[in-house]
């Protein structure tokens, strides 16, 4: 009953919705589906999406499960589930990173374009320690580990830590996306793994501060140019003013090469909750510092997710609840100038949502994998096709 309860009205049409059954559609196979159910599988509560399509075609939804409640310390696993038939029906909860009591998240996967492997970036922590901690610098700060399939995602290789390569002396708080990465498919960087991310800084001794206050929070990317072997920081913004506070990130590659960045504005004193920007070099640097992106005020302080479309004159599409006092009714926005405006596109329901990653399902096909609930926001992880049309 509670399930059945978890999942009603996960669609403005209020269909009910068993975990695995989708919604029936003769035009796409189906509309929607539930690949994680809270207090299933051995987890309380699963949380962080993220989501890529493989080479061969297989959805993987990645999360975190999270054993003892829906905080952000504690036992956490990454985990997967896979779908063979564009995101409709799941296969079995497989655990890829295994906290064994310490906190493994943030999934950041992407598929290398040249050898078709998936590559997945998380960060760690112990869990016995808090955010608050390790930004006031009363613990060891965040590790990041690199992990690859070779084999369309059914299992993945050991996590290889790479924190030396990808971090500033003086960072403390660190994360990965979280969301999917991005393989850049034309320019001269073309082939280039890139990882959206952000930090924490350590405060100068005079300041007064501990490193906890959000104006510590820096954006920054990380590259590689090998298929995830051998990693690099790219650009790091850094202002630490308490105007714009660069946190949770994501990037998409539009039609003339750039790198569009949209990052979580952590409680900046400027107006707005998300930042932007663009990097001409593959990441390696901005135009100008993360700025408050207007036209999605609408958006709460939450992660939230960007796509560009597959083909020519297909729009850059953002993902993430559109209520700016709290974390419901998830939506979608397009744009058609790089992300320079925004414009509201498909509300695809009222209910309490949070985090989101979006993904191409083929030419005219995008999915939604986000967190969604009727009476709390952590309830379910569910998966939304929709059609590019639908969109405009």
């Amino acid at each position: 009953m509670r399930a059945m309860f978890l999942v009603r009205s996960l669609l403005a049409s209020a269909v009910l919705l068993s975990p695995l059954t989708p919604l029936a559609s003769a035009a796409s196979g189906c509309v929607s589906s539930v690949p994680y159910v809270a207090g299933r599988g051995g987890y309380d509560t699963y949380r962080i999406p993220a989501v890529v399509v493989t080479r061969q075609g297989a959805v993987l939804a990645f999360a975190e499960g999270r054993r003892d409640g829906a905080g952000d310390s504690g036992d956490i696993d990454v985990v997967l589930r896979r779908s063979g038939d564009g995101g409709c029906t799941w296969g079995p909860l497989v655990v890829v990173a295994a906290g064994e009591g310490d906190t493994r998240g943030n999934p950041a996967p992407v598929v290398d374009p040249r050898s078709g492997a998936v590559v997945l970036l998380t960060s760690y922590n112990s869990g016995a320690v808090t955010e608050g901690q390790i930004m006031r610098g009363e613990v060891r700060g965040r590790r990041v580990f690199v992990q690859r399939s070779v084999d369309d995602g059914r299992s993945f290789g050991v996590p290889r830590e790479i924190t030396a390569d990808v971090t500033l002396p003086g960072w403390r708080w660190y994360a990965t996306g979280p969301g999917h990465a991005v393989a850049l498919t034309h320019g001269r960087h073309r082939g280039r793994l890139v990882v959206p991310a952000n930090h924490s800084a350590a405060p100068p001794a005079h300041s007064g501060d501990t490193g906890q206050e959000r104006r510590w929070y820096g954006g920054h990317a990380l590259y590689s140019d090998d298929g995830g072997r051998r990693w690099r920081i790219g650009f790091v913004d850094d202002s630490y003013d308490g105007v714009d506070n660069a946190n949770e990130s994501s990037a998409a590659q539009l039609p003339d090469g750039r790198l569009y960045f949209s990052a979580r504005d952590q409680h900046g004193t400027s107006a707005g909750n998300r930042l932007d920007g663009h990097s001409r070099d593959g990441g390696a640097s901005l135009e100008r510092p993360y700025t408050v992106q207007r036209t999605l005020d609408d958006v709460p302080v939450v992660q939230a997710s960007v796509l560009q479309v597959p083909g020519r004159g297909a729009p850059l599409l953002f993902s993430g609840p559109s209520v700016p006092t709290e974390r419901r009714s998830m939506a979608v926005w397009r744009s058609t100038d790089g992300g320079s405006t925004f414009t509201k596109a498909l509300t695809l329901s009222g209910q309490r949502a949070g985090y989101s990653d979006l993904v191409p399902l083929g030419r005219h096909t995008v999915g939604v994998l986000y967190e969604t609930g009727v009476t709390g926001t952590y309830e379910t992880i569910a998966f939304r096709r929709l059609g590019v049309r639908e969109l405009g």
